[in-house]
């Protein structure tokens, strides 16, 4: 039993383009780029079917928007946003001085300005 063989995309529309040009029969072309007839049938159908899509106003498609994705990244916003207040409120509890001495650097992951705003320290005062 021999497996399907997937055909890229630029040769489906390089065989389909053969087909609209109609200077060889679909049967020609078949023995030709080693594919069955109906396939080029099929691709030809398509071809003319999305060929409106290349000249519609504003370009491609918009992406498709995964809804299940998009509350699970609220649900994270949401969360991160509730740690950087609870955060921020007990930072705010401990002196300037102490909040000074909590900002690293070079540290990895988070810039001086981050670690600045975090702990409620402008940047002037921390340099």
């Amino acid at each position: 039993m021999s497996k399907r063989k997937q055909h890229a995309p630029e040769f489906k529309a390089k065989v389909a383009l053969e087909a609209l040009k109609g200077e060889e029969t679909a049967a020609e072309l078949a023995s030709r780029f080693g594919v069955h007839p109906t396939m080029i049938h099929q691709w030809k159908r398509a071809l003319l079917e999305g060929a409106s899509g290349v000249f519609e106003r504003g370009g491609r498609k918009k992406p498709e928007i995964d809804e299940e994705q998009v509350k699970e990244l609220h649900a994270k916003i949401g969360e991160l946003a509730v740690v950087n207040s609870f955060f921020g409120k007990k930072a705010e509890a401990l002196g300037r001085e102490v909040r000074r001495d909590m900002i690293e650097p070079d540290h990895p992951q988070l810039s001086v300005v981050q670690q600045c705003k975090l702990l409620s320290i402008s940047r002037s005062s921390f340099y």
